[in-house]
């Protein structure tokens, strides 16, 4: 079995995923709060697998009330360093099917007001964020999805927008003026805070609908996206699987040492209650 995991976040049709073996419920304080519910720790494919369904069982909180600090910190306390997000997303380019799986390898952040880095009182640390995504995890997840001839997107650009309301047409449009290719609501902050938690992270976006902008077809409805997920979800799990039996996935990224040269306060400059808060994230600083 290998020692390293396999973090999921993601929703909560993932819990079935077919093969997973020695399943159990982890609760998990962190410093942070509460996560969106239990971790599901268990084996697929000889790889020790941690999921966490972003929206809590039965899918209880809106995208702007996950507490999305939590649930990092919490993959970080369970041993995660690899973690794939899967999310429902709307296609905003005519290429991008309904039914099919994106692997975007950069966000535009359109999220207002949420919690966005583990850091502030008292310390300073800004990391790159200039390739959002673990390119290591991206070519695993690519291989995956080739081997099983599942229509999918390598790249492309994710618009993270604040929600729950679906864009307007004008939104929409602007978007797609970007060249934007798929607009969800759950990936920013997640990238940000996995990237500070020094967490290889990839998404896989499952594309549910065409937004808005494209008027031949019916304006999105909560029906229509659910019907699409359903489909999505199959894929996903197949994925999953497929991921869990090539892992660790091979490569030299950078991600877990992300912090090198990012914090820039002197750990004795640190208040005390800052560093017991941190100390998960900055413990190797403040050991020098």
């Amino acid at each position: 079995m290998s020692a390293d995991i396999l973090g999921i976040v993601g929703g909560s049709g993932l819990y079935d995923i077919e093969g997973l073996t020695d399943k159990d419920f982890v609760k998990i304080d962190t410093p942070f709060g509460q996560p969106s519910g239990e971790y599901l720790t268990g084996v697929l494919a000889g790889t020790k697998i941690v999921f966490l369904p972003r929206h809590g069982i039965g899918h209880t909180l809106l995208p702007s009330e996950i507490n999305f600090r939590a649930n990092i910190h919490g993959f970080r306390q369970l041993g995660v360093r690899h973690l794939l997000s899967v999310s429902a997303v709307g296609s905003l380019k005519p290429e991008v099917r309904p039914g099919d799986l994106v692997i975007p390898d950069q966000f535009i952040d359109r999220t207002r007001g949420r919690n966005s880095t583990f850091f502030g009182q008292g310390v300073a640390v800004h990391v790159q964020f200039g390739d959002p995504v673990c390119p290591s995890m991206v070519n695993a997840l690519d291989n995956a999805l080739k081997n099983l001839s599942v229509r999918h997107h390598r790249g492309g650009t994710y618009v993270a927008m604040e929600g729950p309301a679906f864009s307007t047409r004008a939104e929409s449009e602007l978007y797609r003026s970007w060249a934007a290719d798929v607009i969800g609501m759950t990936s920013i902050p997640e990238a940000k805070l996995a990237r500070e938690a020094e967490i290889c992270y990839a998404t896989l976006a499952l594309s549910t609908d065409y937004d808005c902008w494209h008027l031949s077809e019916e304006e999105v409805s909560v029906e229509s996206v659910l019907a699409v997920i359903k489909q999505n979800i199959a894929s996903a799990k197949k994925a999953v699987t497929a991921l869990a039996k090539n892992f660790p996935p091979p490569g030299t990224c950078k991600c877990q040492q992300a912090l090198d040269g990012a914090l820039l306060t002197k750990p004795e400059q640190i208040p005390q209650t800052t560093r017991q808060r941190l100390n998960l994230l900055l413990e190797r600083f403040f050991d020098r």
